[in-house]
């Protein structure tokens, strides 16, 4: 099913990751402080929540695996799902695995990956029977359309698996150029563990585009996310090197990052690696469409971040530790654009423009009509800034925060005196304290757009913000609870839509 387009009407939406949702996986028993939010029940509970509130518009960060650290924006796959994000009960559910198979061992993100394991053995049991011929064909099916990537993905995973995490520089010459009988020879001598990721990846789009339709069925649009670049131990750099600045060992030559400013004297060195941008448009930019025609299917819009790389980018030379002998260069982003619009004309894109946005990107973004970002966090850091509700324009999204932001509550609590004063003096009529006031802000905003963070729904103070850049620790690891949300909360919120002509029309 369709979705409607959010930006010919008023509407308002929300902000949050699939893994800030309640669980209630009957595998993590009573032990759930190491659990996250899946696919499941409480995911649809979310969405009937959504449709009560009249919220139109459901925000997440990128659906792809993580690494330890849990930050969707360090993946190693552009591609590939959450395995996490698997519900087991909903597997139950469908008749796919036995109740038997759940039985979580260690309560943790090891202990899971070790009971999908089970639950990939009772999958290709059940498909393998007389019950599950149809979904048998659906799964070869989803595995011949997502071959392209998938399995290139698949044999990484049980790479990375047996080479206990490395890089895959690292791993034996004729691997890491995928010299193909070495190739031959790991698909056989890891057939279980490859097994289990393509089981993995069924289960995860089947579940994910389930709940979609289901938030489409109810008037709502999902917008997706997608960094701009790829991290280096990822399967898509090792499976396409020739795409990317690496040297003949698959070493980075030039990375991305920032330069230094008033904040960081050496800059960031992000340490993913450039792009070969000559040799993508030479081929007509297949890589990127490939990517966003992956995203198109799980996604109604996608926010592509750090929007800026598609006009420039930091180079970093990759034997450098920090961003200061780095240097701009252009991208051919004007061309990349357009070639995926010539191939997705409806293709439904977001650009997060944040940040000192040189014009030439603004132009960019207005050539293709691509909502930006107004984030009202950031509009009092000056005086008269462009980010202030008088300044805003309809084609664009307003935010109190994103998940990089503190919460409102503690937002406010942190400005600076120049900052409360510009805020004090601002002219903007509310009744309400914090973050209501802030949220009405962004409701009255001339966007036609306005998402919220659930945390300022909830009114909750910095402890629950989801992500503080560049901090290593304790970040992505928020969740919310029901016994959080007040019984009137939904009908508060649809108040206001309402109040600020939000409220989607009556079909």
């Amino acid at each position: 099913m369709s979705s409607p387009d959010v930006f010919e009407n008023r509407s308002a939406g929300i902000l949050l990751h699939p893994t800030s949702l309640p669980d209630s996986e009957s595998c993590w028993g009573n032990e759930r402080q190491n659990a996250f939010g899946t696919l499941g029940q409480e995911a649809f509970n979310f969405i009937d929540f959504m449709a009560a509130a009249g919220l139109k518009v459901w925000q997440v960060l990128p659906l792809v695996p993580t690494e330890d650290n849990l930050s969707p924006y360090q993946s190693y796959s552009v591609h590939a799902g959450n395995p996490d994000l698997i519900s087991i009960d909903g597997l139950v559910k469908r008749g796919w695995i036995d109740q038997g198979c759940v039985q979580l061992g260690e309560k943790s993100r090891q202990g899971l990956a070790e009971l999908r394991r089970h639950c990939a053995q009772s999958f290709y049991q059940y498909i393998n029977g007389d019950a599950g011929g149809e979904t048998r064909k659906q799964f070869e099916e989803f595995c011949a359309a997502e071959g392209s990537w998938l399995n290139d993905f698949a044999l990484f995973s049980a790479l990375r698996k047996k080479f206990s995490g490395s890089s895959w520089v690292d791993w034996p010459v004729e691997l890491r150029k995928r010299e193909p009988a070495a190739l031959e020879q790991q698909k056989n001598e890891l057939k279980e563990d490859i097994g289990c990721i393509y089981f993995e990846q069924f289960a995860f789009f089947s579940q994910w585009l389930d709940l979609k339709n289901y938030a489409n069925q109810k008037g709502i649009s999902v917008l997706g996310d997608i960094p701009i670049f790829v991290g280096h131990n990822s399967a898509d750099v090792w499976a396409e090197p020739h795409y990317f600045s690496l040297d003949e060992n698959g070493n980075a030559l030039t990375v991305a990052g920032v330069p230094p400013d008033a904040f960081s004297e050496s800059g960031q060195r992000w340490g993913n690696p450039h792009y070969r941008w000559d040799v993508m448009e030479k081929d007509g930019f297949q890589w990127w469409l490939g990517r966003f025609g992956t995203q198109k299917k799980l996604f109604d819009l996608i926010r592509i971040d750090h929007f800026r790389g598609f006009h420039s980018v930091y180079e970093i030379p990759g034997d450098k530790p920090d961003a200061r002998e780095g240097k701009w260069i252009d991208t051919p982003g004007d061309a990349l654009l357009q070639a995926c619009f010539n191939r997705n004309p409806d293709l439904k894109l977001v650009a997060e423009n944040l940040g000192e946005i040189p014009p030439e990107l603004e132009d960019l973004r207005l050539k293709f009509n691509l909502p930006g970002m107004l984030v009202l966090h950031f509009a009092f850091e000056s005086d008269d800034n462009p980010l202030q509700l008088h300044h805003h324009t309809e084609h664009n999204i307003a935010y109190t925060g994103t998940h990089d932001n503190d919460t409102t509550v503690g937002w406010f609590n942190e400005l600076s005196d120049e900052e409360r004063k510009r805020f004090d003096d601002y002219d903007f009529q509310a009744e309400d304290e914090m973050p209501w006031y802030l949220i009405d802000m962004a409701f009255a905003s001339a966007a036609k757009l306005a998402i919220i963070p659930m945390q300022d729904f909830l009114a909750l103070g910095s402890d629950s913000r989801m992500n503080m850049p560049g901090t290593p620790d304790k970040n992505w690891r928020w969740r919310f609870a029901w016994g959080q949300v007040d019984g009137s909360l939904a009908g508060a919120i649809k108040q206001r839509v309402e109040k600020y002509n939000r409220l989607p029309l009556a079909n």
